[in-house]
């Protein structure tokens, strides 16, 4: 994979102009569990997010996940 999750989503936090800080606010709302920006950034850098945190994260920035067939992709 060219490019890592921490990579990605410190991306689209910049493009929403988001905080780290921030999304662990609502991420821990969402999940109810306490999420600080050293954990949260731990986990990215580890790379031990689940993938339930990433679907979270992706709909509190407002994205969506998605599966392309890198087979049939044009």
């Amino acid at each position: 994979m060219s490019v890592k999750a921490r990579e990605q989503i410190k991306s689209l936090l910049a493009t929403k102009n988001i905080k780290m800080k921030e999304l662990c606010v609502l991420l821990s709302e969402k999940l109810n569990k306490n999420y600080s920006a050293t954990n949260l950034s731990n986990k990215l850098k580890r790379g031990t997010i689940s993938y339930n945190e990433v679907l979270v994260i992706s709909e509190i920035l407002g994205y969506e996940i998605r599966f392309v067939d890198i087979e049939n992709y044009n």
